[in-house]
């Protein structure tokens, strides 16, 4: 992987910003639908249709995206699970080629991973990242036999003073935006009180990274996310009565390069849900689902099938 001087080195061989937007771009393409991927679609309860590839064979798997992100940015991970899982790389509701439909409740998104697993006609492996995670956990918590087990990559829990909370009005800032059709400033609100990154960074992300032009696209589900966190970043205890005790088992793994947050995260769910384990992933960081997909790819088959 490059770091950021060598990306800034590679801009500047190629022609200052163009170049370091050209770099920036290959370094984090996704390179398109894995071969061989069948489309298909699953209706939800409320008629939401949702899009989603299916590669491989084998026990199946799900893979439930982060914020801002559709199937496309699970694809390098789905090619590297093909070769032991089914798996299932879906569009979240509003996003990608799955439709939506209004109000909005964390619970239509349980029910489509629900008509998922239907689609799938057998218990099934649940792999969520970030906000993913969090709403993995909620599917899980509900359906019972049908999840066999979860690995929940980096939920974003703020649980005590190692990161700020998220404020409480974000979004319905966010969503006001993007109602104004002001995606861009919705996309920033999101990383900068959101994630805490830096005015200067997120401008940098702005007029930098091709991807931000396909998150202004889907800005407007950024809420949905931040519904699924809600009571989970405010720098308090996890809620103790949010996920039943018999959620099948669930690896709560993170980055040892990540940020102390997310560790304090996990092991506070491990601590708060009898069924939650907390794992450490040597190398890796919040990035890993695009980053590094070979190691996370790893560490989910010694998890979901140790005895393959």
């Amino acid at each position: 992987m490059l770091n950021f001087a060598g990306i800034v080195l590679v801009a500047v061989a190629a022609g200052g910003a163009f170049g370091l937007r050209l770099a920036l771009g290959k370094m984090m393409s996704t390179g398109g639908p894995p071969p061989g991927a069948i489309h298909k679609t699953a209706r939800s309860r409320d008629g939401a249709l949702i899009a989603y590839e299916q590669t491989g064979a084998g026990p199946v798997v799900i893979l439930v995206s982060a914020a801002l992100a559709d199937r496309d940015g699970a694809r390098p991970l789905a090619r590297r699970l093909a070769s032991s899982f089914t798996v299932i790389n879906y569009d979240r509701r509003g996003r990608g080629e799955s439709s939506d439909a209004a109000p909005y409740a964390v619970e239509r998104e349980v029910e489509d991973l629900e008509a998922l697993c239907g689609a799938a006609g057998e218990p099934v492996f649940l792999f969520g990242s970030s906000s993913g995670a969090v709403l993995a956990l909620d599917a899980g918590s509900r359906l019972g036999a049908r999840v066999r087990k979860l690995f929940l990559y980096e939920p974003p829990f703020i649980v005590d003073a190692s990161h700020a909370p998220t404020p409480d009005s974000l979004a319905h800032e966010i969503g006001a935006a993007a109602a104004a059709n002001d995606r861009d400033r919705a996309v920033a609100l999101f990383f900068q009180k959101g994630m805490g990154i830096p005015a200067v960074g997120v401008t940098f992300m702005r007029l930098f990274l091709p991807a931000w032009r396909d998150m202004a696209r889907i800005a407007h589900t950024a809420p949905y996310d931040l519904k699924i966190l809600a009571g989970t970043q405010s720098g308090r205890p996890l809620p103790i009565d949010r996920w039943s005790r018999t959620t099948p088992a669930a690896m709560a793994a993170v980055g040892a390069k990540s940020e102390e947050f997310f560790h304090n995260g996990a092991k506070a769910l491990a601590h708060t849900l009898p069924t939650a384990e907390y794992r450490p992933l040597d190398g890796l960081d919040h990035s890993a689902v695009l980053m590094a997909p070979d190691a996370l790819a790893g560490a989910m088959r010694r998890y979901f099938t140790p005895d393959r």
